[in-house]
């Protein structure tokens, strides 16, 4: 996780610099929208929907292991209490002087 953190850093950092380096005013056309703004904007928009899309794109993958990993510890629960069960039932009677 660390390491995925320091590479998001670098890659913002890198981001930033490239955003600075190149001010500037540039057309931007979408369908039938069309303005001009700056490359700052363009670039961080670009940034964040790509940051959006590969987040999306996990997001089916996080909750699959979430709910395995939830039915897994119902089916250790239930395991152990089976184990529990059959512990007392062959254990041995204790003496009556015991």
């Amino acid at each position: 996780m660390k390491g995925a953190l320091v590479v998001l850093v670098i890659l913002l950092a890198l981001v930033a610099t490239f955003a600075v380096q190149n001010p500037g005013t540039i057309p931007v056309r979408f369908f039938h929208f069309y303005g001009p703004t700056h490359l700052l904007v363009v670039i961080a928009v670009a940034f964040a929907a790509g940051v959006l899309g590969g987040w999306l794109a996990v997001l089916p993958g996080y909750f699959r292991r979430r709910s395995e990993a939830s039915a897994a510890r119902k089916r250790i629960r239930e395991l152990e209490k089976e184990l529990a069960s059959l512990g007392e039932k062959s254990a041995p009677p204790t003496p009556p002087g015991q």
